[in-house]
């Protein structure tokens, strides 16, 4: 357990963003702007940094993101946690969400290998002078390897390496479709664009650990930031708990991996075990008197 510990791990960061439907929005710093989702560019955001264990993902730190801090700051934090818990962060999989001047400069200067996706940026394929920026590697015909230098509002610049992944591909028609990933990174050397692919598709099942964070999170109208942000990492805590039960207590052991029975217990029916529980402890009121 302490060789494990000691090891360079492979952390993902992510951004989950729950939709905001509130009013005077605008003056409030703690609400944060995102891409329109679900009817709304309003959202309260939470950054998490998660681990990957024999296949299952155990959120390791959480942390609210707000118009008034830095993504920057929130990407420190996150770091400073997963450390101070005794782990050594390696390779970090990063979302989208970061990908921006400044986290790539910190990242850098803080010796820290990267892997995220890039967000396409420029003149589009149809305008007149042709594209430009990133939006040049979505038009490359075969995969490869570039460097790209990007630039903030600031005249701020930072160099990446870049991958292209290049697939082809038929659908359930015949008809021919092509895929195109571009990917940033610096800190490593890969050898294969597959390889590329292929490392930063670990970090997919954060969709569902997002599911069920909503499942087990405590619905609620408050506007109050602390108190949605306690019903959102308890709701993490939940998940890890269940992740736990599957991994040291339910799954059955065989040779190379363990087999994992997720029919035993679903994510509903510990909430239901639990809520049981609380109704004995504390106990019911389901009569009001007035």
């Amino acid at each position: 357990m302490r060789r494990r510990r000691k090891r360079p791990l492979r952390v993902g960061i992510d951004l989950t963003l729950l939709p905001y439907y509130g009013q005077y929005a605008l003056d409030n710093q703690q609400i944060y702007r995102g891409q329109a989702k679900r009817g709304t560019n309003l959202f309260f955001a939470y950054a998490t940094a998660y681990l990957v264990v024999h296949g299952e993902r155990f959120t390791l730190a959480v942390s609210p993101v707000t118009r008034s801090v830095l993504l920057k700051e929130v990407l420190q934090e996150l770091l400073a946690l997963v450390s101070k818990a005794g782990l050594k962060p390696g390779l970090l999989l990063l979302d989208r969400g970061f990908y921006s001047v400044e986290v790539i400069r910190y990242l850098q200067r803080a010796r820290r290998a990267f892997l995220m996706p890039v967000v396409c940026r420029g003149r589009k394929a149809d305008h007149p002078l042709g594209p430009s920026g990133s939006n040049v590697f979505q038009l490359m015909k075969k995969s490869g390897w570039f460097n790209h230098t990007l630039q903030d509002g600031k005249k701020n610049k930072a160099t990446v390496s870049i991958c292209v992944k290049r697939a082809r591909w038929k659908d359930r028609h015949g008809k021919k479709k092509t895929d195109t990933w571009v990917y940033a990174y610096w800190g490593i050397t890969p050898r294969r664009v597959d390889w590329v692919k292929e490392t930063y598709r670990k970090r997919f099942g954060i969709e569902t650990s997002y599911r069920q964070m909503n499942q087990c999170r405590i619905r609620t109208t408050t506007k109050k930031f602390n108190v949605r942000f306690l019903y959102v990492a308890i709701a993490l805590l939940l998940r890890n708990l269940w992740v736990w039960l599957h991994h040291f207590v339910l799954s059955s052991p065989r040779r190379g991996r363990r087999r994992y029975n997720w029919e035993v217990l679903r994510v509903e029916r510990m909430l239901l075990w639990l809520e049981h529980v609380a109704e004995t402890m504390y106990g019911l009121v389901d009569k009001i008197t007035t």
